[in-house]
């Protein structure tokens, strides 16, 4: 009897599944289930009741299976249920609605009465899930709203109130930066909005360099010069498209050194147009410094969202500002170079640039 107590001590702490159980690992949630002899009750891998006993476990592959063994659900954990994240994802999934649907926002005591749970906790869960806040989620929200209406309503102002807001003087405070033209330019495509660009040759192929008159608006590279120019033109289809004179090609200039040496660094003027949780990852991506690299999780927890991975990487790629928003400095966790829009051999080349002394 001690023989087969011991054997089953060491096939527990030597199977997989039990390292999960000691590392409370969230991950594992779903993919199988554990019991405790000494209690009666099954667990799922992340569940926070103090630590079993190897002797005292056993393992399931589904909660059904656990329970015909004569184990009940864990009260704490409610392994018979969906997993927690599921569950959280689940209901921020309905509060997103229930913004969408909504011409007023509403508030976060609203939200959180919808949901069930307390403000503070609505508020952490819903930034988890999605990156940003509910407030911030919303103005997103309105926002396309607003490029979706100012391009099917007969007058700016038609849009404007079909968008939700409930005075025009409100949305024009804000129209500005939410589209980076007046809402008249907007409703045309960009007409009359001058966007003055050039592309030339670097060590890693052509490259477009574009700006307004805020700033750099878009620094891409490709193999197919006429290809860049109509990606500029599907940003801006009614833009007024201005061909570089020599004050411009100084800034092109500046972008080419800016790839040649990028540990030299340069101060670019930008034009940076993003939804709110871009712009906050695209801040966190030009604060790590040149030679050095982060990953998509790090991202995550730096814009206060460490659930967040993949909405982060979405970011990284919806990036046009090639170099002068370095997201070629986010690899992944196992520091793998992968996921750059504009070929991994460019990413991997600008990182060992950067690494020389």
């Amino acid at each position: 009897m001690l023989a087969t107590k011991r054997d089953h001590t060491v096939e527990v702490e030597n199977d997989r599944r039990w390292a999960a159980v000691r590392a409370r690992d969230a991950s594992a949630d779903g993919t199988f289930f554990y019991s405790v002899k000494t209690t009666g009750v099954y667990c799922r891998p992340s569940c926070g009741a103090r630590p079993a006993r190897p002797e005292n476990v056993a393992f399931y592959a589904t909660a059904a299976a656990a329970e015909r063994a004569g184990f009940r659900p864990c009260k704490r954990c409610e392994p018979e249920k969906p997993p927690r994240a599921e569950r959280q994802a689940a209901t921020v999934a309905e509060l997103c609605r229930l913004i969408e649907l909504r011409d007023e926002v509403p508030t976060l005591d609203e939200l959180a009465r919808h949901a069930g749970m307390s403000a503070f906790h609505t508020h952490r869960i819903f930034k988890a899930v999605t990156g940003v806040t509910p407030r911030a989620y919303a103005a997103a929200h309105r926002a396309k709203r607003v490029r979706g209406e100012l391009r099917a309503k007969a007058t700016v102002t038609e849009a404007i109130y079909e968008a939700g807001y409930a005075s025009s003087a409100r949305f024009y405070e804000k129209s500005n930066r939410m589209l980076g033209m007046t809402p008249t330019e907007y409703r045309a495509g960009g007409t009359d909005l001058a966007i003055r660009f050039a592309i030339g040759e670097c060590s890693l192929g052509s490259i477009l360099v574009a700006a307004t008159e805020r700033g750099v608006c878009a620094i891409l590279f490709g193999d197919d010069p006429e290809e860049l120019a109509h990606d500029l033109e599907r940003r801006f289809p009614c833009a007024r498209l201005v061909g570089a004179d020599a004050r411009f090609e100084r800034l092109v200039a500046k972008v080419v050194g800016l790839v040649e040496k990028p540990r030299l660094g340069t101060k670019l003027p930008l034009d940076i147009r993003g939804t709110a949780f871009q712009e906050r990852v695209w801040r966190a991506l030009s604060e790590i410094p040149p030679g050095e690299t982060a990953s998509y999780a790090d991202i995550a927890r730096a814009v206060g969202a460490p659930k967040a991975v993949r909405a982060v990487a979405q970011a990284c790629a919806s990036n046009a500002l090639a170099v002068a928003i370095p997201c070629h400095r986010v690899v992944r966790k196992d520091g793998d170079i992968a996921g750059y829009r504009w070929g991994v051999e460019r990413k991997r080349e600008l990182l060992a640039r950067e690494a020389r002394r």
